[in-house]
């Protein structure tokens, strides 16, 4: 594959933040990919960019394109043996690098990549809080609340989703989106999960089976203990797992992303050991897409799900060693969106690419939707295929 060229720019993302574009030009076209920007970031992410954002566009501009040829996907380990680039630009080049040898070899990207199975699970972010709400009144602590639909059929799974964000919708009667185009409310972790069991239960006689998941985030309110806005409360490591077990229990809830601090192994350990099963505790700022950090958590018996975030590692390499370390230890994985969002649908390729469990992104909104969108156009391109 020869490359004729290669550039880069400053795009908006859904915040109207700028972010980097990255294109690369060849004989069958040119080939496009932007980064998302996350604002709930872990400490342990790899840099968005080595210099400033400009500078990495220059930088860019003069590599020397003879040294970007690949021919397969492990042919990226050259390439990072001779870029320097922070992650959003290395996810970004290394994505548009692979769509064009795509191009070439007359393949859509995710078939380049691996298994082509088609992911089950849809985890929609319904209603926000934390970080993510603009709102200077109260709003939940927790960062995230999720519908979380498991057919086989994805085109179910978004069409489930957006029946119980309307209906959330109306039950909080909110009139107002976060960043994420999640629900903003004023009420407290606890009142919001209370209207949530009546959705499910709503989905229940509909015949939809719906879950209810977590983002606590807890991270944004964690300082030496965990503090609590919305309600008023202090707690201590032991006291906030014993509070999530709490909820997990009584709200039959499937999946917790985050429930401790970013440092604390032992304490999401803990608290995996006094739950059920089948509950999904989630690494995500605890494990940021690292391969390493994700050894010591099985080391640890800290997780049995972990969230997949392209621009937190930028390595397209190292994402799919976490992915295939946490299959090897029967780790759900979980391909994720970032809080400022492009239209790209890069991560749906990557989700059937490299077969993770779940993809997780917003319910509402053009740069939620153009995800979801197309996994609904690979999973019948495959159907199609298969048939």
């Amino acid at each position: 594959m020869e490359i004729k060229k290669v550039g880069a720019k400053i795009v908006k993302d859904s915040r109207n933040e700028n972010t980097i574009l990255v294109w690369v030009k060849t004989s069958k076209g040119i080939f496009y990919t932007s980064s998302p920007n996350g604002k709930s970031t872990g400490k342990y992410e790899v840099k968005s960019y080595l210099r400033n954002l400009k500078d990495e566009i220059e930088y860019i501009k003069k590599l020397d394109t003879s040294k970007l040829k690949i021919k397969k996907f492990g042919d990226l380990k050259k390439v990072e043996g001779y870029v320097k680039l922070g992650a959003n630009s290395l996810f970004a080049l290394e994505s548009s690098l692979l769509k064009a040898l795509a191009r070439e070899n007359k393949k859509e990207l995710y078939e380049i990549l691996g298994d082509k199975t088609f992911i089950i699970g849809n985890v929609g972010n319904a209603i926000g809080g934390g970080l993510h709400n603009k709102t200077k009144n109260k709003k939940p602590d927790f960062q995230e609340f999720h519908f979380i639909s498991r057919n086989e059929n994805f085109y179910d799974n978004v069409k489930i989703n957006k029946m119980a964000y309307k209906i959330i919708g109306e039950l909080l009667n909110s009139k107002t989106r976060n960043d994420e185009g999640a629900w903003e409310t004023e009420l407290n972790n606890e009142q919001i999960l209370e209207k949530m069991i009546l959705v499910r239960d709503i989905m229940s006689k509909k015949e939809m089976k719906i879950d209810i998941g977590l983002d606590i985030a807890s991270n944004s309110f964690f300082n030496k203990k965990y503090i609590y806005n919305n309600i008023k409360n202090i707690l201590s490591k032991k006291k906030q797992i014993e509070y999530i077990s709490y909820l997990i229990n009584k709200y039959n809830l499937f999946y917790v992303e985050d429930p401790l601090n970013e440092n604390d192994f032992n304490g999401f350990s803990l608290l995996k050991k006094k739950i059920k099963d089948n509950c999904l505790i989630v690494g995500d700022d605890l494990t940021t897409t690292n391969p390493n950090r994700l050894r010591k958590a099985i080391k640890n018996k800290s997780i049995n799900a972990i969230i997949i975030k392209p621009n937190q590692i930028g390595s397209l390499i190292k994402l799919k060693e976490t992915i295939d370390i946490a299959k090897k230890n029967n780790i759900k994985t979980i391909i994720s969106h970032r809080s400022g969002e492009t239209e790209d649908n890069t991560i749906g390729d990557l989700a059937v690419g490299f077969n993770v469990d779940f993809i997780k992104t917003g319910i509402y909104g053009k740069v939620r939707e153009s995800k979801l969108n197309r996994l609904i156009e690979i999973s019948r391109k495959l159907k199609n295929k298969n048939e």
